[in-house]
């Protein structure tokens, strides 16, 4: 009993906290790529495990469990000695009013001198944007529900993203793979279950392709409509043909479960993480993504216990079958609405920018096309109001504010504390900086 409890809690820990390193680390032009990495490296072990449950089902004695929990020792020990080696996030550690270590951490990640002006800015856009949320309440998890800015509505965006993952039907695919096609009279469930877990693998590199280039509502919306139609086929064929599957319906029947698979492997098994990463303001980032993994392993622990009793016979089952997909169907075309109307577009725009998007589009559908007006340091030096709403200064102080710059070189450096310049920028500086006309330093 006692080593699942800590299982489960190291397993919660990890779900939590990768993601939410991956997305403050990233630049946020890659950022949504090394996210789902980790649905890739989740599948990667899921296929390793299918392996040696092949290997080793048939083995007589304690070996036959004893090995592959022995095996996932080995995993756990590289985690841990890999944490000893990275860097603590820069957005953590600006939190913590480190801003020495802050500068480092982001140097070590970006490979850029602690004095380079991209470097500089990025930081002290950080450090800005912490200010502005601190301004707008604490950070306990009663704001992560009524705080602003629309805290509740991120909040819930993130539990029903993780809650409609999991209703998706894909564990009942990953847990009961093997009963079901044993119940569908195929031959050799294992091997088909090693089969979709490849399949499951695989299928991830496309989403890791594009959800920078597709966007995250893209790739969700038709993710969603793919799992839909392979479910409702799925199920409808299996109602039509009844009990009596010939061998053609057995091959039909895997191959529209096996396009499942590729749907979900390629958006919503990794997008989700994505868009769960990143959505969350600095302040209450943390307690919010537990919030929201938590309602996913809540959903996994009630499908894990439930299905039995849908897709069973027997006095008090169900008796659905395999036309549990009917279910899992629905779910997936209310994902599609759900997508549509809750979730943010937050591709190619910084952590920190996603607050503004928040504050300024009133409708998900919306937010494709947002452009960031403003920067957080901006708003901390012309002294913008709560709303992000511009004050009225004279015509000879008025200030054209530009999309991620921060007003000035001199400033940033002044506000950091880390490069050790004076507040004014030299002449010479001022030269090489108008020299490099529209060079993007945005990370």
């Amino acid at each position: 009993m006692w080593n699942r409890f800590f299982a489960g809690v190291g397993v919660g820990i990890v779900s939590v906290l990768v993601p939410l390193y991956q997305s403050e680390m990233a630049p946020k032009w890659i950022r949504g790529t090394l996210v789902c990495a980790y649905q890739l490296s989740i599948t990667l072990g899921l296929l390793a495990a299918s392996g040696v449950n092949i290997i080793t089902y048939q083995q007589k004695g304690a070996s036959a469990y004893r090995i592959p929990m022995g095996l996932q020792l080995t995993w756990a020990c590289v985690l841990s000695l890999g944490l000893l080696v990275l860097p603590e996030t820069p957005r953590f550690l600006i939190k913590s009013g480190q801003r020495e270590a802050a500068a480092l951490s982001l140097s070590r990640l970006r490979r850029l001198d602690i004095t380079h002006p991209a470097l500089v800015e990025e930081l002290a856009e950080i450090e800005a944007n912490h200010e502005y949320e601190l301004a707008l309440g604490a950070d306990t998890y009663k704001d992560v529900f009524f705080g602003n800015p629309h805290l509740g509505r991120r909040t819930l965006t993130g539990c029903c993203l993780q809650m409609l993952q999991q209703l998706t039907g894909i564990n009942f695919i990953m847990y009961y793979s093997t009963f079901f096609f044993n119940g569908a009279k195929i031959s050799n469930p294992f091997t088909i279950s090693l089969v979709m877990q490849i399949i499951n693998t695989v299928s991830t590199v496309p989403g890791l392709l594009v959800i920078e280039s597709w966007g995250r509502r893209k790739i969700l919306i038709i993710g969603a409509a793919g799992m839909a139609i392979c479910q409702l086929i799925i199920a409808s064929f299996t109602t039509v043909v009844g009990d009596s599957m010939p061998v053609t319906a057995n091959q039909i029947l895997i191959v529209f479960v096996a396009i499942y698979v590729f749907f979900f492997a390629a958006s919503w098994g990794p997008g989700v993480w994505v868009v769960t990463s990143e959505i969350y303001p600095l302040k209450v980032r943390a307690k919010s993504m537990s919030v929201s993994i938590a309602s996913n392993w809540l959903l996994n622990f009630g499908i894990a216990y439930g299905t039995p009793y849908l897709v069973e016979t027997g006095h008090g089952y169900a008796a659905l079958g395999a036309k549990v997909f009917f279910v899992w169907g629905a779910f997936c075309v209310l994902a599609i609405f759900f997508v549509w109307c809750m979730v943010y577009e937050t591709s190619k725009i910084s952590l920190e920018q996603i607050d503004e998007m928040y504050e300024r589009v009133d409708f998900a559908w919306n937010s494709k096309n947002f452009e960031p007006s403003w920067s957080f340091q901006q708003m901390r030096d012309f002294g913008f109001s709560d709303s992000a709403v511009q004050p009225v200064v004279p015509p000879e102080t008025s200030h054209e504010l530009q999309p991620s710059r921060s007003s000035s070189v001199a400033t940033t450096h002044s506000d950091t504390g880390v490069s050790g310049t004076t507040s004014t920028t030299s002449s010479q500086d001022d030269k090489i900086l108008s020299q490099m006309g529209n060079v993007d330093f945005s990370y």
